[in-house]
């Protein structure tokens, strides 16, 4: 999908998260919402979901998609990668990420997104696998950002 009509749906997902998410304040119900709606109206988006810390391990919460490893090894693959380094990760292939961990072989591409709570402490990733390469893109990154600052409100 090109752009400027990936920014169009973003745009227009914004939109409908903002109308939905005045629901509640409940963050699960707020990443179930999240998740549910990107991953059925983004293009190209395979596996959609948070991964939290729980006692120094990241764990999987909600998600959309094949099953999922329950535990991701302590600083290995993108989602640590997005943890330590404290910044969105995008990654074109991951079968060239170094320690890239393969919960299904048909993941390709990577984008994750790390979550602040309300004090800015970053609580978990939002991860999204895609089974083409070179999927994500800096258009993703912006407004991957955006939704998730939504969560917490």
């Amino acid at each position: 999908m090109d752009n400027k009509k990936k920014s169009g749906r973003y745009e227009r997902i914004i939109v409908q998260l903002q109308e939905l998410l005045t629901k509640t304040n409940d963050v699960n119900s707020r990443m179930a919402t999240i998740v549910a709606v990107l991953h059925h109206k983004m293009d190209g988006y395979f596996w959609t979901g948070f991964y939290f810390l729980n006692d120094g391990e990241l764990t999987v919460r909600l998600y959309q998609g094949p099953v999922a490893c329950q535990i991701l090894k302590k600083d290995t693959g993108v989602c640590w990668a997005g943890i330590n380094q404290k910044k969105t990760i995008i990654v074109g292939n991951v079968h060239d990420f170094p320690g890239h961990i393969a919960c299904d072989g048909r993941s390709q591409s990577e984008i994750v997104v790390p979550v602040r709570d309300k004090a800015g402490e970053i609580v978990g990733v939002f991860d999204i696998d895609s089974s083409t390469l070179n999927t994500f893109d800096e258009t993703d990154q912006l407004y991957l950002e955006k939704i998730v600052e939504m969560i917490y409100v």
